[in-house]
Parts: C-alpha cells; structure tokens; sequence
C-alpha cells in the first residue's frame, strides 16, 4: 500500500541513522553528529529497561523525527532531550554549544521539578501545561514530544504492568489527541493502536483474531476491486490523470474497528468500512471526477459521502470519502485525494518540514492548527484547576466530529453530542452569553437540545445588555471552550456572588464529611491550597470554587485528610497487652486504638474480613495481641447482646498512612463482550484510581471476570467507583474480595 508511514523502529544504530541522514543534502550533519557524540557521554553509564544502552532511545527518536523530515536544530534536540532531566549535563552548556534554538526546545521537553503541594496528577498535568505553552510559540516542541512518546510505547514490554497501564492511558487521553489535533496520523494511529493493546489485551486480542480469520478473503476482495477500478478508469482516455492514479487498499486498524463496535454498537460483520481503498490523484479537481467514476461503477450508500475536501477537519485534514457497495453486495469505503492532502494527512504539521524549503508562517492550516494550543492556554487560564488542561485535551478524542450549519450556510464542526449552549459559544462568546434558545431547521429549540449533523442551527439571543450565562448552564454544556467562557464571565463579572458561593459551597462540604473547623482557623488551614492554585485571599479561594475554578470534588478529600490529622484527638489511656515480636504486623495493617495502645500483635479476624476504612473494633485475646472485627460483625454483635466480656473489646480505627491511600482487592463480574476490560479501566481512570495490577478472565459459565488490586483514599472513593460500575453495560456484580 503507498503510504508515508513512520518505519516501526525500535532500535536503531547509527549507522542506519547516519544513511537516512545523508539521503537529503538540507541537514548540517556534522552539528547532528556533534549532538549524537555528546547524549552517548552524558548516557554513557544508563541503561533502558531492556538492558541495551540508554543512547538507543535518543537515536531512535531522532530517526523518527528524521522520517517527519524535521529540521537540523529539532534533530540535535532529539538527540539531547533527556540529557538535562536525566544527566548533569545543563541548558548552558547545550546553549553553547548548539545555539539557543536547540537549548530552547530541550528545556520545553524536559519535565519540571517537583513542585510542593502537587498531587502526581497535578505535577503531571503541569508538565503538560509547561509542553502545550512552549508549543504555542514553537510547534517544533511538541512533534519531539510526540517522537519521544511513539518510541517509549514501541518497547512498553519492558516496563511493569502498573507502568504499562499508566504510561498506555496517559497516552491515549493526551498524546493520541494532540497528534490528531496536529493532523499527524502516521503518529496518531500508531500510539492509539499500542495503547489500546496493552488497556484492554481481550479485546484486542478478539478483533486482531476476527481480522486474521478473514485477512485472506479481505486482500482477494481488495484486489477485485482495484482491478475493477483500473478497468474502469480505462473507459475515460479523454482524462489522461487516470493513468497516473495510485490505487491501494488497506485493513481498518484494530482501534479504529473497536470505536465502531463499541460507539455505534455494531457488530464486527456490520462494519461499512473495515475494507477500504484509497485513490490518490494530482489535484483537487480531479478528485471529484474520480468521485463521479466511482458512483457510476459501484452503487453509493445513501448518506455516506462526506466531502472533507470543501469542509476540511478542525486539523485541517482534506479527502473524499464514499461507501459503497459491490457487485457481490459487499460494502466498502473509498477515500480519495491528491497527493498534497496524502501528504498533509499522515504527517499533518509535520509536512511544513517535509515538503517545503520553509515554513509559511502566513499558511493557515499552520495557524489554524498553532492556534489550538493557544486557545488550550487560554481556557485553561481562567480554570484555576492544573489538570483542567488534560481535560480539554482528552476532549478531543472523546467524541466524532459532526457538521453544522449555520442560517447563511457556513459549516461549523462540533463534537458529537454538543448542544446549542456549545454552539452558540463556538460562534461567538457574546452569542453564548445572550443565548436563549434556537431554531433548528425551522424548529425552536432549548438551550440543551442536542444537535446532530446536517441541522440548520440559527441561535436566539436576548436584547437586554446585561444578559449574562447561567450557571445552570455548566451542567447543559459539553465541550470545554463552552464551559470555560461561562465560568470567565462568572469570575469577572460575579466576584461578590462567586465569593458567596464558594464560600457556602465549602461549609457544606465540610459539614458532609464532619468537619468543624473554627472560622479564625480556616485561614491557616487552607493556605496550602491557596499556593496550589495561585490563590492571594481566601476570598479568591471562596471566589474560585464559586465560579468553578477550583472542583470542590477534586478537594474535599485532601482537606478531610488534613483536617484528620489536625483535628482528631490521640491522647488516650494506655491499657496493658502483650507486645508484638513482629513490628510489621502492625505496620501493615496500619491499625490504631481509642486507647492508645501500641506496638501489640494485630490479628484481622476471619469471621467477617474488615479491610480499610471498614468501621471496626478490636477484641483483646488471651496471649495473641487484638483481633480486628468489623462493628458489623455477627461475633461482635452477640457480644453486645449478651453483654458478655465487653471489657475486652476496644475501638479502634485505621491509622492515616504516609501515602493516604490503601490497598483494596476488587473484582468485576459481567457478561462477556468486546470492549468491557476498556469500559472499566476507563472508568477507573476518570476515578483516579491507582491501579497495582490486574486480570482478566472469563468463569465456567462463560461470563467475564476482572480482578484488581487497586489504592483508594477513603471508603467514600471506593463506594463511589463500584456505583459507576455497576452502570457499566453488561456489569452483574462488583465486590471486594
């Protein structure tokens, strides 16, 4: 099949390096040279996980950036983008010796360091911060980045399954989405078909079976038709072009397939598109005279051509699509487009490198394409949550486009399932603050009607100048950029309101979860918090929370931790039991006692298995320390009943631990089916829930069952997981175990 595919390197030497180099005369090759020479001494002592010498790495994501046809300077800090973060090397030296462009772009790949008051989540959502503002003034970052990335995923084998896991969504929320903003689906396919691999290894393993079952049948259907098609072109000798058009064909990838299934709910024999052929011509016109060929040859499904080349993507992505059907009724879709928009649709941005002698900075797919990372910045601005930033990225993979139009006929792509609150602010932030409803296709709407491909969507607003946004409206939106500008109108125009607000929502919070926190204390307690979120007063904090800067729901269990530590009372009388020979008896089941007793045997019963964050009691035995029974316990409440040696039996609660998280074995029964394994570890994600290890298998009556071992903070996190689990399609039980 002609394509520009990235080589799957996973290895590299330089050798194999120095003859891609040198197939081009547009790079300085002894600056590269240099650079490659100084990352071997900086890694020289470090190995990868799979043994082989750390230097690997940095070639292989210079090969990479070598096959995007990157410039020298982007080449040179391939090769040094780990040397700062990993070695003791500086940015001086680098700056030195190769020039500030290459210091530059080192230093916006290199990870932060630790920042106090960050969560991991937080300081990985600020390294991504730090990447997206650096990509904004130089593109060139985030394809690195992105090299970098693809690499890592090609040899994920060695790292450990919790690695795997973390590494594989991380992947699949940011990087996948980026590259698909970017246009590059060279990357973008290859990073979403490596991470679903490894996030859900069931379904994987199904869909590459049912391809490989009809691998043989699928290349001699792809091969009829092609024919066919050379055929045909060959009735039209008055259009020379045909003879030159390429014709290929290709299988839908694994993913690709899946997000079909398991979107539109289709069976893998339901699939229009999982054949496909391609036709690649000179230029644009041509496109639609292949275009009518086709329809006079094969029989088009209705509804099923879309013509991205007069509406291109939001990333600027530009062919004909058309499913049709064959003479043997099989279904198929044909792309078609010219060599530029084949160009342009593998290496997207990246070809402003590859197949030009200089960017055009006037070019407005570039700048469409930059202007989404400043628009990210942006939003983000007025979130004053740090890892708002990867929510709007990953909603860029969340949903497919769809094509709206407005009354004078200019198409708008939203996300599928967005309402008329989205569109409004998509058209203009004034429109979105006036809106009251809408009228679709003739039709007056509400403000949350969802709009589907091909409505005619005129917006309603209100004559009234100081007509602002709800915040009801919060709830009704879907995408980020509607969200974002509604929360900003709140933060400038509301403050008093805001303060109000937030304040208000705190103290119930508080309240819920039985914290009293005296108000001449509330200063100091949360002024930890306040450095987290650039916060000067704590009526900016109130104000924050108010307008929805800060989600109360990401808080409340920091400051519950906090408030445990600080709040609750530890002085308590000591009672007299028999120490513990075995100090970490006690440590691993991090238990402590109303009465202060300490270093004593821990025993957790049999009787009813109390784990953490259980309400528990402690029963003193004869000569083998306490042992720990829930309150529930059928045992402990005969006690109660009888009245009957109730001296021996102590309160005792689970001890906070350094990390604030426990360890919890879990396990999820359901109906066996495609996509399961992804629906729960996605939900578990969103959760953020850390994830030790897990398995899948299926039972003797067929169904699935998957196991976890996983770390919660509280039992209210835990209870919370296992609802939206049991809402999970086909899902028949969830218990720990």
């Amino acid at each position: 099949m002609v394509n520009n595919k990235i080589a799957p390197i996973t290895t590299c030497d330089l050798k194999m390096f120095l003859n891609k180099l040198t197939e081009s005369d547009k790079y300085n090759t002894s600056k590269i040279i240099t650079a490659y020479k100084v990352a071997e001494q900086a890694h020289k002592n470090q190995f990868r996980k799979s043994g082989e010498p750390y230097i690997i790495h940095p070639l292989c994501v210079s090969m990479i950036l070598l096959e995007l046809g990157m410039d020298t300077d982007t080449i040179c800090a391939g090769m040094l983008h780990d040397v700062v973060e990993d070695t003791d090397m500086t940015l001086d030296e680098i700056r030195k010796q190769f020039g500030q462009d290459v210091a530059m772009l080192v230093d916006s790949v290199t990870k932060l360091g630790k920042i106090p008051y960050f969560s991991k989540e937080e300081q990985a959502a600020e390294d991504v911060r730090k990447i997206v503002i650096a990509t904004a003034k130089d593109i060139r970052v985030i394809i690195i980045k992105l090299a970098d990335r693809l690499h890592n995923m090609r040899t994920l084998q060695y790292r450990t399954v919790d690695g795997q896991l973390r590494t594989a969504r991380e992947t699949m929320n940011i990087f996948a989405p980026i590259a698909h903003r970017l246009g590059i689906y060279a990357i973008q396919n290859e990073l979403e078909e490596i991470s679903f691999k490894y996030l859900d290894q069931y379904a994987y393993q199904q869909i590459e079976g049912m391809l490989e079952l009809d691998k043989k049948e699928r290349e001699n259907f792809i091969e009829v038709i092609k024919d066919e098609i050379r055929a045909e072109f060959k009735k039209y000798p008055d259009y020379k072009f045909l003879e030159n058009a390429t014709i290929d064909g290709r299988a839908k990838s694994i993913y690709s397939i899946y997000k079909k299934m398991f979107i539109q709910k289709k069976r893998f024999n339901q699939l229009y598109d999982k054949y496909a052929v391609r036709i690649i011509v000179d230029d644009q016109s041509q496109c639609y005279v292949v275009l009518g060929i086709i329809h006079n040859l094969f029989t088009p499904l209705p509804n099923r051509v879309k013509d991205y080349i007069a509406n291109p993507k939001p990333n600027m992505y530009q062919s004909l699509h058309t499913t049709v059907v064959g003479k043997d009724g099989i279904a198929f879709e044909i792309q078609i487009r010219s060599w530029e928009m084949h160009r342009n649709a593998e290496y997207g941005i990246a070809a402003h490198w590859k197949y030009k002698e200089r960017i055009k900075i006037e070019d407005t797919r570039f700048d469409n394409r930059v202007n989404w990372f400043r628009n990210i910045i942006e939003a983000q601005q007025s979130c004053d949550d740090v890892e708002s930033i990867v929510d709007m990225i990953k909603d860029e993979r969340m949903n497919d486009d769809i094509l709206v139009m407005t009354p004078k006929g200019d198409p708008i792509t939203m996300p599928n399932g967005c309402t008329i609150i989205d569109f409004a602010y998509k058209i203009h932030t004034e429109v979105g603050h006036k809106a009251m409803g809408a009228r679709v296709n003739g039709s007056i709407v509400p403000l949350e009607y969802r709009i589907s491909t091909g409505d005619i969507v005129e917006i309603i607003t209100s004559k009234d100048p100081n007509k602002g946004p709800n915040r009801a409206w919060l709830n009704i939106a879907t995408t980020t950029e509607a969200k974002t500008k509604i929360r900003t109108w709140f933060k400038k125009e509301k403050r008093e309101e805001n303060i109000l607000q937030g304040k208000d929502m705190i103290d119930r919070e508080f309240k819920r979860n039985k914290m009293n926190i005296p108000e001449e204390d509330m200063y100091n307690f949360l002024c930890d918090d306040f450095k987290r979120y650039n916060c000067e007063t704590l009526d900016d904090y109130y104000a924050s929370v108010g307008y929805g800067g800060i989600i109360i729901s990401k808080i409340i269990q920091r400051l519950k931790n906090k408030y445990d530590k600080l709040y609750t009372p530890h002085n308590v009388e000591q009672i007299n039991v028999k120490p513990s020979k075995k100090s970490k008896e006690i440590n691993s089941h991090g238990i402590e006692f109303e009465n202060g007793l300490d270093n004593c045997e821990i025993k957790i019963s049999q009787c009813c298995s109390p784990m953490p964050y259980d309400e528990i009691v402690g029963f003193i035995t004869r000569g083998k320390g306490v042992s720990i029974h829930k309150k529930t316990c059928p045992n402990y409440k005969a006690a109660i009943r009888k009245n009957a040696d109730m001296n021996r039996w102590i309160e005792a609660h689970w001890r906070e631990s350094k990390s604030e998280y426990f360890q919890v074995n879990m396990e999820v029964v359901a109906i066996d089916r495609i996509g399961l394994v992804y629906d729960i570890t996605c939900i578990m994600t969103e959760s953020r829930i850390m994830i030790k290890h897990s398995s899948s298998g299926t039972s003797k009556n067929k169904n699935a069952i998957f196991r976890a071992s996983i770390y919660i903070a509280n039992i209210e996190q835990l209870n919370n997981l296992f609802d939206k689990l049991k809402k999970v399609d086909g899902v028949i039980s969830v218990n720990r175990v």
